[in-house]
């Protein structure tokens, strides 16, 4: 992706030198210089936040997908782009745009993960709506409006604690929006 995407760079969480010299020699093998590998060390919570309003893709992993930190990134306003598997470890970010309605960013196979992010990354246009789209959704979404959820929460609670009392067993609940 980086060899389709000209001067882009691959941000990395890491302060290990050992990590940058291994990464950034496979880097080279495979035709990218080592410079497009940019390495990030550890930095407080609000700083590590404002990072990600730097950066313009977060390209989830695969098999094991991030999870707090695909989070962190759409809270700032950061388009992540996921391939989901099989296995719970590989579906969060999947379930994270679900739910802030951005079904675009679900990649169903590796090389439509690839393409999708180098379209992304290649069309400033096309990556431009995306990020407002996200910004929308992300204060109107159940994902991270906690008092809405809060209130879900506390909905299915009353639920299950009636149902109890009633003599039912567990069910599937359903809570209406509002």
């Amino acid at each position: 992706m980086l060899r389709a995407v000209p001067d882009s760079v691959l941000w990395l969480l890491s302060d290990s030198p050992v990590v940058a010299r291994n990464l950034g020699g496979e880097a080279e093998r495979h035709g990218v210089s080592r410079e497009r590998l940019v390495f990030a060390g550890n930095l407080p919570f609000a700083e590590h936040l404002a990072r990600y309003r730097v950066a313009d893709l977060f390209l989830d992993t695969f098999p094991c997908g991030a999870h707090t930190t695909a989070s962190e990134a759409l809270w700032c306003g950061l388009p992540v782009v996921t391939r989901p598997g099989a296995s719970f470890v590989s579906r969060v970010a999947a379930s994270l745009l679900t739910a802030l309605d951005l079904p675009q960013l679900i990649a169903p196979s590796q090389s439509a993960y690839e393409a999708l992010a180098i379209s992304l990354a290649s069309e400033a246009v096309r990556l431009a709506e995306i990020k407002n789209r996200l910004e929308q959704n992300r204060l109107t979404s159940p994902l991270f409006a906690t008092a809405l959820t809060t209130r879900y929460l506390e909905t299915a609670y009353r639920q299950i604690y009636e149902r109890y009392h009633a003599g039912f067993g567990p069910d599937d609940l359903q809570i209406a929006a509002g």
